[in-house]
């Protein structure tokens, strides 16, 4: 079994920017189905008038290390190269949490 973090405004959608993210949905895949396990609060990696930081994605690491992707509507090129330098696997995606998990169940995306 997997775990999975989701960058979510509202609990039912992808919706969220990687870097805008004030908590992360964490939820664990098995062979046919899913299952919510918490919210995890974060501090926003994007910080308008100050840009990006990394002490603030190492944050974001840490705080979601044991799960195998975290999954965003949108992640900036330089946050996405970073995250994935540190061996972090990003998905863009659009659309319903529900969806979304199914279809990386159905297709063994993790």
């Amino acid at each position: 079994m997997a775990k999975i973090a989701i960058a979510t405004s509202d609990g039912f959608t992808i919706n969220e920017h990687f870097g805008h993210a004030k908590f992360f949905r964490v939820y664990e895949l098995g062979e046919t189905d899913y299952t919510f396990l918490e919210v995890r609060d974060a501090v926003a990696a994007c910080q308008h008038q100050l840009g990006h930081d990394t002490t603030r994605f190492d944050k974001i690491i840490e705080l979601l290390s044991d799960c195998g992707a975290v999954l965003v509507q949108k992640i900036g090129e330089g946050a996405a190269a970073y995250l994935i330098s540190k061996g972090v696997r990003v998905f863009e995606v659009n659309g319903s949490i529900d969806a979304v998990l199914k279809k990386f169940i159905a297709d063994k995306l993790i």
